[in-house]
Parts: structure tokens; sequence; C-alpha cells
């Protein structure tokens, strides 16, 4: 899932009707095999693509995806953690976390992602492991609380149709003790309208609901001239409050929650700039909406 946006320049956002029976009741798709379907076209093409810079990875061992080095001040000291990246797609962060001194395990729904992710660890020569799993089922395919630290990257959140589960498996791999790191996509930027160049206009659900945004396109958000055949995906909104009362639900205890003015994709097309770390920005009153947060926590010792 990991590496992903909601919204990007180059995805065409439908919200689609969803199918109901007789009586009006919703009848709900597998998200999942579409979404899968989605994501094994993509990985080729961004493991292909300069965007995710592989072949930088691979040519200098000291090289850290740009998703990282932006963490860097707030995530510290990681040298020595047993750590599982979650929703990890083509394995770029996790290689980069491992290169922080952590022993990482990377793990994600698509096939044809965690072969990229091997692929891109072999070439590297980095002694990485990764699992073919729902990031829903990781406790069943992984160690229960064996985990000093679960990490999730930006983009990812947006897949997965409940928070409550979420947070339910991150603190299912936590030791007691152990640290989730998360950044992600705000859920005011998820909630405006992409389309519009003149004004931030909210007009998508920003808490989560049933229902999911269906988007249809045949586009990835890296440069490529392919075309994807598997083109209708499922995705879900978060509001902040949900997701840290998930996490409290379940045992965590929130310690870090910054609020970003960037967001690493040109999220609103036409109102945005971007910086030489990859950042991208209000051109205007950049205190008119947050476009990301970084949010910690840890599991309550027994």
């Amino acid at each position: 899932y990991a590496a992903t946006q909601l919204t990007h320049p180059t995805a065409r956002r439908l919200a689609l009707d969803m199918p109901a029976d007789k009586n009006g009741v919703l009848i709900m798709s597998d998200y999942i095999t579409l979404n899968k379907a989605n994501w094994d076209e993509r990985a080729p093409l961004h493991a292909a693509s300069s965007d995710y810079e592989t072949q930088a990875l691979v040519d200098d061992p000291t090289h850290l995806s740009e998703v990282v080095r932006f963490d860097l001040p707030l995530l510290g000291d990681i040298a020595g953690a047993r750590g599982v990246h979650l929703q990890c797609h083509i394995g770029t962060d996790t290689l980069s976390l491992a290169r922080l001194g952590a022993q990482m395990t990377g793990l994600d729904f698509s096939p044809a992602s965690i072969a990229q992710a091997r692929l891109l660890a072999q070439r590297a020569g980095a002694n990485l492991e990764f699992v073919e799993a729902n990031v829903f089922e990781a406790a069943e395919a992984l160690p229960r609380e064996s985990f000093d630290l679960v990490y999730t990257g930006i983009g990812a959140l947006n897949w997965l149709p409940s928070i409550e589960r979420w947070a339910n498996s991150v603190a299912s791999l936590l030791k007691p003790g152990g640290r989730l790191f998360i950044r992600e996509g705000h859920p005011v930027l998820y909630a405006l309208n992409d389309d519009r160049q003149d004004a931030l206009v909210i007009e998508h659900a920003y808490f989560e609901r049933e229902t999911p945004l269906v988007l249809d396109s045949e586009q990835t958000y890296v440069e490529t001239d392919e075309r994807l055949t598997a083109t209708i995906t499922h995705e879900w909104n978060h509001g902040l409050g949900e997701v840290v009362s998930a996490l409290l639900r379940h045992g965590m205890q929130i310690t870090g929650l910054v609020e970003h003015d960037s967001i690493p994709w040109e999220a609103l097309p036409g109102q945005m700039s971007c910086d030489h770390h990859g950042e991208w920005r209000l051109d205007r009153d950049r205190w008119r909406a947050p476009l990301s947060y970084t949010l910690q926590a840890i599991k309550h010792p027994k």
C-alpha cells in the first residue's frame, strides 16, 4: 500500500455510486482484490522510476529515501531496534530504515511489490525480510509482541477501511514499551477537492465512512508511459481524532503529534510549489491547512 496518495496530480478522482440491492443495502465489493490488482501493476513501474531512487539506493550504501530523510529529526536513533514496516510497497523506506541500524521486516499485501522489495534488498546487499500479508493479518503472519518499532510511511492509511483494525494490528505487533512511528497525509487535505485551483474547498469525507471513495484511473503517480488495466481502487479517509482514539483504545500512549505544512507530492495541483527536498507546500497562506502529520505512540508496559 505504501507510497501512494489519496490525491495526486496524475490520477482522476471520481466518486462513483456504490451498487445496492433491491432493499437499498450497499453491496461492498472485494476492495482487497481490486486494490491488490492495482498495486501489482504499479510495483514494477515504481521500481523502474527515478522517483523511487532505487538505483541510487543500490549504488550508494548511505543513501536514504526522501520519505525517511524527512522523518529523521523526529524518528531519532533506531539503531538496534527490531522493526516492522507495515504497507512497505517496494521496500525503499524499509531499506532506508535498516541503514539507520534497525533490524527491519517489511510487510505488504501485493506479491508484485514484495518481489520488487526482495530484489532491491538483494541488489543493495541488505539482509531484510519481506512478508506478503494484509496489514489486518500482520499479527498472524509475524510473531506477536516482538517488535520494538512499527513504522508506517506516508500514503498508507487511506487504503484501509478500518482504523480500529489497524490500531489493533499495531498494538498486537509491538512489545510492551514498543514504539509506533507514522507520517501520513492529513485528513483535512484528503477532504479537499483537488480539482479546484482557485480555493481550498472541503468536499469529501473527513471522517471514516463505511462507503469507500471509489476511483477509476489508468495512471499511477510516477512518470511512465505505461497505463494500468486494473483501474478501480477503493480508499477511505480517517479523522485525526479517530486515529488517536483507536490507538488509545488498544493500549497505546500518544507521545508526539506534529502537523506539517508540506506533503511529498503535488496534492493540490496549481496551488503548490516543491522545495529541494521534494516537499510540496501551498503557494499562498500556508497556515490555511495542514497537509500531513507525524504521530508517535508507545505501547503501555504490562
